[in-house]
């Protein structure tokens, strides 16, 4: 993991890009809310949550055989999916799975998703590496909150193809990332209040990332 290296995503080309996808229609179905949650999918299929899915040459977000895929095919593009939602508090958790491609990749949760270049992005790594950041418009490459503006080892995230449970909040300015039960980082920052929700996958590497997400929660924080 190059832990200094900002991820210059398709922040231009995804949202360009968005014209030639293949597009879900957002809904607002109840259904993807239920038990208490603001939000749930478990990409069973039976229900339509909204998210993106897209196939292009660079990066994809597929929904198959009840998980949702998404891959970044080209070396620091970060690609993403959101279901069209808006939450301000919130505690988002996902269960993720590496399934191909080199360690040395990020992948991870979204919160205040504003536009392609206004979020915030929760981001472990198959080689054990953790970070929270955002985009933000003026910035060519991704600001890291966490310690040092880098990416921090942790022995709690499972390497390679291992599943991770991730957690994070977003509360007032506190974000927060949770790995498999274990609180890793905590930081402040002001800048976005409210926006959308999501997942997104970056590889450091040649060779593309494939991630799995499911069952992808928000809840409204305890």
């Amino acid at each position: 993991m190059n832990r200094y290296r900002g991820v210059l995503g398709t922040i231009g080309a995804f949202f360009l890009l968005l014209a030639g996808c293949t597009v879900i229609e957002t809904t607002q179905n109840s259904d993807c809310n239920n038990d208490g949650m603001l939000f749930f999918d478990d990409f069973s299929g039976e229900i339509n949550c909204g998210w993106v899915v897209y196939e292009e040459l660079g990066g994809s977000a597929l929904i198959a055989e009840d998980v949702l895929v998404v891959s970044s095919k080209e070396k620091e593009q970060f690609w993403w999916t959101n279901p069209g939602k808006d939450f301000d508090n919130v505690e988002i958790s996902v269960d993720a799975s590496q399934i191909s491609g080199p360690d040395d990749n990020a992948y991870g949760v979204i919160c205040r998703y504003q536009s392609p270049e206004n979020f915030y992005m929760f981001l472990i790594s198959g080689d054990g590496y953790y970070a929270i950041g955002k985009f933000q418009t003026g910035s060519s490459q991704i600001v890291y909150l966490t310690e040092n503006g880098e990416y921090i080892f942790s022995d709690v995230i499972n390497r390679g193809n291992a599943p991770n449970d991730i957690r994070v909040r977003c509360v007032g300015n506190e974000l927060s990332l949770t790995v498999n039960g274990i609180l890793l980082a905590t930081v402040t920052d002001p800048t976005f209040v409210k926006g959308d929700v999501g997942v997104g996958v970056t590889s450091f590497q040649p060779g593309a990332a494939v991630i799995e997400f499911d069952n992808f929660r928000v809840l409204a924080p305890q």
